[in-house]
């Protein structure tokens, strides 16, 4: 909102410095500030809110050191991750941007479900919370939502790379390495609709989902959306659930999605830069550079929030965060077209979420096979194997996000490791 005002002051009256809200890495640094500003001021009254009001996370006794010393520590803390993130996008963003207007979307609706879930089990005294089939099904409406918008929403395009040549010119459609009003390279190529992604570490590395469809024969990418959707749906769940499941030690599943988020981040900016994406021979996408300021203040959030919830931590996100942050991770990563580094890039979730898989299915199995379960991991999902080997559960958490940052700058070169 503070975008149009300033836009308005500048045009109108040509106030000295209020052009500055034109650049996106201004805004984005003031969505950090605000949204830092946020966590750190309002954390600790509604971390006194939630004590008085008796919100404590109820402990399952499953033999971990200093489990029930957790007992009674405030949940639901993710409100403050989403206020965090909400009100600065609202204040710096151009809110009529369909890419803003999908991430607050996707933010507000998991928030919902995790808020629902926390409720149940905080107020109803329910340790099951909401039923899994309800959180799934809430996680496939918002996939659909979001697949749905993606496909048939006509501001949602792409200008693929190529070898055509930069033309310079004056345009309302043009996006300026810093988004400053004023003249910038674009790509000669016309915008187009299209379901293609990123393939991380191969050149000219497009990929486009409708050819999966190709056996319907001609006409076939117009039932684009029938695989396109489906995909969303499973990105969104898996994503969103994973974050669920590494929310298991104090600042882990925070600091892993801050680590995330810086990536996003700069993935957004280049793939929003006409001059950027030409230089590193990758798809343009218009009006995602906005996206900037939201993963801005994402980043902002989960830092400030950490003050809170690193070892020993004053407050729980809660379902009410985690569902979020994977949800937002998940959707911002399919809006830049670069879903297909999730594995990497998520490392951290995609493994905490692959030892359950694991864990489970061999337990299963070899109850059926021999009469009894076995255990690939001492306990799953991962950090809680580490546990019960011994180590501290702040050294679990250090390490794992050594590896997060690892894995992060890993996903940033593969931009140029092609």
């Amino acid at each position: 909102m503070l975008y149009y005002l300033f836009e308005y002051l500048d045009k109108a009256f040509d106030i000295p410095g209020t052009g500055v809200f034109q650049y996106i890495s201004f805004r984005a640094g003031m969505a950090v500030i605000f949204s830092l500003f946020i966590t750190m001021i309002s954390g600790r009254r509604i971390i006194r809110l939630l004590q008085k009001k008796q919100v404590g996370e109820v402990v399952r006794n499953l033999g971990l050191e200093g489990q029930m010393k957790k007992q009674g520590t405030p949940t639901m803390g993710g409100i403050i991750i989403i206020a965090a993130i909400v009100i600065p996008t609202l204040l710096f963003a151009k809110i009529d941007n369909i890419y803003i207007i999908l991430m607050l979307v996707s933010t507000i609706w998991l928030g919902i479900i995790g808020f629902i879930d926390d409720y149940i089990k905080v107020f109803k005294k329910d340790k099951k919370g909401l039923h899994g089939k309800f959180k799934i099904l809430g996680q496939i409406t918002l996939g659909i939502i979001v697949g749905a918008t993606l496909y048939f929403n006509d501001s949602v395009v792409i200008r693929e790379k190529g070898t055509e040549t930069l033309a310079f010119e004056t345009t309302s459609e043009i996006l300026v390495i810093d988004d400053a009003a004023s003249p910038a390279a674009t790509f000669s190529k016309e915008s187009v609709k299209s379901t293609k992604t990123t393939i991380p570490f191969f050149k000219n590395n497009e990929f486009d989902y409708a050819v999966l469809l190709r056996f319907l024969g001609a006409g076939y990418t117009k039932w684009a959306f029938l695989i396109f959707i489906p995909i969303v749906i499973l990105i969104i769940t898996a994503v969103s659930n994973g974050a669920n499941i590494t929310d298991g030690l104090d600042g882990l599943a925070t600091g892993t999605s801050a680590i995330i988020g810086v990536t996003l981040g700069v993935l957004a900016y280049v793939s929003g830069n006409t001059v950027f994406a030409d230089y590193l021979n990758i798809m343009y996408i218009p009006m995602t550079g906005e996206l900037v300021i939201f993963i801005a203040a994402f980043v902002g959030a989960c830092i400030g929030f950490l003050w809170y919830n690193t070892y020993p931590a004053q407050v729980f996100m809660g379902d009410t965060g985690s569902l979020a942050l994977g949800g937002i991770i998940a959707v911002f990563a399919i809006v830049i077209r670069k879903e297909l580094l999730i594995p990497v890039l998520c490392g951290v979730f995609f493994i905490e979420n692959l030892s359950v898989v694991m864990q489970v299915s061999w337990f299963k199995y070899t109850k059926r096979r021999f009469g009894e379960g076995r255990r690939i991991f001492k306990m799953a999902p991962l950090h809680h194997h580490y546990q019960l080997l011994g180590y501290h559960e702040a050294k679990i958490v250090q390490r794992f996000l050594i590896v997060g940052i690892i894995l992060a700058v890993f996903s940033v070169i593969t931009l140029k490791l092609r």
